[in-house]
């Protein structure tokens, strides 16, 4: 127990060196009004024929990005990997993925996104290679080497805790996996290392310290190509048994401290799904997803897809409730203050789109997409999303999509550029890649909704320029929810900044409603400036709101 306590107050210590001597570095400025497009390169576009997307096809479809009104492209790994969990188990981290092309294509991509006004994070694998990496090889090896201790290993084949892996190795040992088999832990150190577990080495290690020195170098080799920046993978968990997060503090801040004195406009995204956490240990954003008690899972889970429930609230069923998204919301705008950012995405690669199981016409998902691009924080879409690509349940087990829960890969079908199924993709080798099968009922896709005026397309880049146009609408307005207990739809909450207010009505439900809410706010007049749906009614009368709100309606109104 002594020598836990004196590994947490070295832990503790080294946090405390690295805030005395830490700059305070403000914000990039431009986070405030970015809109984030987030890209799975294998399912966007392919230019060369192989059935896999690639960086020239993302090139090729940069204009399309900015006349969404997205300014930033968050891009899933596209480095040299196994593709065991498709890009998430690397084996060169300087290195293009073949499939997609090379380091001068992704260059190529850096300087034409940023000649349209277009920023470009990428995915950053912090926590673990590939078992196929050179570095994990090396590890393996008898002999000691620069390598032994970049990964968790046991010192005795004979021992395997929770989460090791045994194999057949030179060393005796097994080691410590981050997710699947194929993903050996990067050594980072334990924050509450165990005496009678001598592989639990402490952060200021030999190896863990090489191990972050590594990470900081590869976050440079990008940046100074171009890149703006990296999204984290699992930013939580890098430190083992950290259970108080000094070790991770000490990490992200030494980080921070490096990444914003040399590139003091790029920015660090964690997926943590707590930015109360994420934030605070350095962090300049982070995510609010399924992870934990969020309420997202409540908002949008149905009986369809990766992670199913057996209801949620954006459901014509009209049955689920909000209330541990709304609590959770506040909390984590409280903790980001001005310090940092939340993103609420429409959707990613890892779990269900908003267009899945019953919630399946253009009507449902508006009310969805117009939630989601009107809360505070930073916008982000999924490919796709902004034309109502379906989730697509029942495909086989495709580079690691597989999970306990469900199969990721219905998320992450070819993007359907024009009316030929599978557009941009070959479909003369289906198995390489996942099958174009958004095909039951209608095929939603770019050609046909540019058309259409009245298109989801043209939805959210009205949505989008609202954003732009209404100050109360951006990134840092301010949320007031009006709900109340079981009385759950309509969906009503008020933005506001700087004395502009914009109230927001939306019923995803299959039921007019007609109710009553405590509003003190009040108003004497409502200017719509975007519906959909049927009319709705709202009227403000000593310190309540009448609504007679109708079924799959929304409403966004200007109220003085």
């Amino acid at each position: 127990m002594k020598k836990i306590c004196i590994s947490c107050l070295a832990s503790l210590l080294f946090v405390c060196l690295l805030r005395a001597g830490q700059k305070e570095f403000p914000l990039p400025r431009w986070i405030e009004d970015a809109v984030f497009y987030q890209i799975y390169p294998q399912s966007f576009q392919d230019t060369d024929g192989d059935g896999i997307g690639d960086i020239q096809g993302i090139i090729s479809r940069l204009d399309y990005i900015h006349s969404l009104g997205c300014n930033t492209i968050w891009l899933n790994p596209c480095f040299h990997s196994a593709f065991m969990d498709a890009g998430y188990d690397v084996i060169d981290f300087y290195r293009v993925a073949p499939r997609y092309g090379t380091n001068d294509d992704l260059r190529r991509l850096f300087e034409e996104a940023h000649r349209r006004g277009i920023r470009v994070v990428l995915d950053l694998v912090a926590g673990h290679s590939s078992d196929q990496s050179p570095w994990f090889k090396y590890s393996q090896k008898r002999e000691q080497n620069a390598y032994t201790n970049r990964y968790i290993w046991t010192n005795d084949s004979t021992i395997c805790p929770d989460r090791f892996v045994k194999g057949n190795f030179e060393r005796n040992g097994a080691y410590r996996k981050n997710y699947f088999d194929c993903q050996p832990a990067l050594n980072y150190g334990y924050g509450e290392p165990d005496p009678a577990h001598p592989w639990e080495q402490p952060i200021t290690a030999p190896g863990p310290t090489a191990t972050r020195w590594e990470l900081m170098h590869i976050m440079d080799y990008w940046m100074q190509m171009g890149c703006d920046g990296f999204r984290v993978d699992m930013a939580g968990s890098l430190v083992k048994n950290d259970p108080n997060l000094f070790g991770t503090t000490a990490l992200w801040h030494e980080i921070r401290a490096h990444f914003q004195e040399l590139y003091p406009e790029g920015i660090l995204l964690a997926e943590w799904s707590n930015p109360q956490k994420a934030l605070k240990v350095g962090f300049m954003m982070d995510f609010i997803i399924h992870f934990g008690k969020t309420g997202y899972r409540e908002l949008m889970f149905n009986e369809i897809g990766t992670y199913r429930r057996d209801t949620c609230y954006f459901d014509i069923c009209g049955v689920g409730n909000p209330d541990l998204y709304i609590r959770n919301l506040y909390e984590c705008l409280e903790a980001a203050g001005n310090s940092g950012h939340l993103c609420i995405p429409t959707g990613n690669h890892d779990f269900q789109r908003i267009r899945c199981g019953r919630r399946d016409t253009e009507e449902q998902i508006r009310t969805a997409i117009a939630f989601f691009l009107t809360q505070p924080g930073v916008p982000c879409i999924y490919y796709g999303d902004e034309i109502g690509m379906r989730f697509i349940d029942g495909l086989p087990n495709k580079e690691g999509s597989m999970l306990g829960s469900g199969n990721r890969a219905g998320s992450r079908t070819p993007m359907q550029w024009d009316t030929t199924p599978g557009a941009g993709f070959s479909t003369a080798s289906p198995d390489k890649f996942y099958l174009p099968l958004d095909s039951l009922g209608d095929r939603p896709n770019v050609f046909a909704q540019e058309q259409d005026s009245a298109s989801q397309i043209h939805f959210v880049r009205h949505l989008l320029k609202l954003r732009k146009e209404y100050p109360a609408l951006a990134c840092r307005g301010e949320i007031e929810f009006f709900q109340k207990g079981k009385n759950a739809y309509p969906m009503v909450y008020e933005r506001r900044k700087n004395g502009q207010r914009i109230l927001i009505c939306i019923n995803p439900s299959g039921k007019r409603v007609k109710t009553v809410r405590e509003y003190i706010g009040g108003f004497k007049t409502i200017t719509p400036i975007l519906t959909k749906g049927r009319t709705q009614n709202l009227k403000a009368r000593k310190g309540h709101l009448y609504l007679d709100v109708p079924e799959l309606s929304i409403g966004i109104y200007q109220i003085d």
